[in-house]
């Protein structure tokens, strides 16, 4: 078992289930209302169940998918937690990924002005990303994570065991902020990562912590991303854009896939406004592709995109923020392209589309 502090919470990674079973006790909380979807209601809750055969809960279930990270899902939770007759004084445990943890967050950080709650992340995605940092809220007018609060949860339980619930495309997509990571911060990882020839190689506990403590660092520094917590929006501006305009479409697609369409062309603005070396510009862009399947950019729907881009939460004075690479392993926030720029961009994302191995 790992511990991880950040700021008036603690992540516990590894074999999770008898120090949850403590932390309940502990706090002794009036009521546990636990939150699932679809998806983790089959596959994750059993394992949750089985873990802790003695705890007395009720069950709230919501739709599984990003489309349904809206406000009708909110009010479902939120009726139900008032037909249920929870108090300020109870907990609800977000069993899910990114979509839950965020969503569920989210409804009880505003039932009643705020209930406790706690974060069992069941997806690589949300383990290493959304399960740090507080950021919590819903999608609204296509916009991701448009409408949402920060606010810490009680504790964050991570156990590796969910990942054998997980299938490879969602694993794949987890994969996207670890590699993010690594090049913002640490280019030894960086470097350790491009020796993976094969997602099958890869054992995915032993990336866990080292990812978290990345985003450990940049959360501790600047909880409120008022500054140097951009630096984890590396790859989000263009590829929120980017998943926001496949959700309406009949080809979605999941978080990771999408923020590594905007790692690609974010790479490639990093070489015109930040001078990353062309050589790195190409080692990412080659990685990128050789695990990800290329998804060609519709560039009839440029203002779709530019859009959903300028609504980024990111943004100041009117301007859209990048965070961009100098060089792998290293950002640099608040940075400002052309238009004519970031369409390029697109473009030399759609021009890679014949790469198709790991560099």
């Amino acid at each position: 078992m790992e511990k991880i502090q950040v700021h008036d919470y603690t992540i516990f990674v590894g074999n999770i289930w008898p120090e949850l079973k403590l932390f309940l006790e502990t706090r002794q909380f009036e009521q546990t209302i636990v939150l699932v979807d679809d998806h983790t209601a089959t596959h994750c809750l059993p394992v949750f169940q089985a873990a802790l055969p003695e705890l007395s809960f009720e069950l709230i279930r919501v739709p599984a998918g990003e489309q349904h990270k809206n406000l009708n899902s909110c009010q479902h939770i939120w009726s139900s937690l008032f037909q249920l007759g929870a108090g300020r004084k109870a907990v609800m445990i977000n069993l899910g990924g990114g979509v839950i943890g965020d969503m569920g967050g989210f409804c009880a950080s505003t039932f009643k002005r705020g209930m406790s709650f706690i974060q069992i992340p069941t997806t690589l995605l949300s383990q290493v990303d959304a399960s740090v940092g507080g950021k919590l809220g819903i999608d609204f007018l296509d916009i991701k994570n448009g409408i949402g609060v920060f606010n810490n949860p009680e504790a964050v339980f991570i156990d590796p065991v969910f990942y054998k619930t997980l299938p490879a495309r969602e694993l794949r997509s987890g994969y996207a902020e670890v590699i993010k990571h690594s090049l913002i911060h640490d280019p030894a990882q960086w470097e350790s990562l491009r020796q993976y020839k094969k997602l099958e190689d890869i054992d995915w506990a032993s990336l866990l912590v080292p990812s978290l403590k990345i985003k450990q660092h940049f959360v501790e520094k600047d909880p409120r991303e008022k500054g140097l917590r951009k630096a984890l929006n590396f790859g989000h501006t263009i590829g929120h854009a980017v998943e926001g305009v496949a959700l309406n479409s009949d080809h979605p697609l999941l978080h990771g896939e999408a923020i590594a369409i905007g790692m690609v062309c974010e790479t490639f603005l990093s070489f015109l406004q930040c001078q990353l070396p062309q050589e790195e510009v190409a080692q990412i862009s080659r990685y990128l592709l050789g695990i990800y399947d290329h998804h060609p950019i519709d560039l009839r729907h440029f203002d779709d995109y530019l859009t959903l881009m300028k609504n980024d939460k990111k943004n100041e004075q009117g301007q859209i923020n990048f965070s961009l690479l100098p060089k792998a392993g290293s950002v640099s926030v608040n940075q400002q392209c052309s238009t004519a720029w970031i369409l390029q961009s697109l473009q030399y994302y759609n021009d890679l589309a014949t790469v198709s191995v790991i560099d």
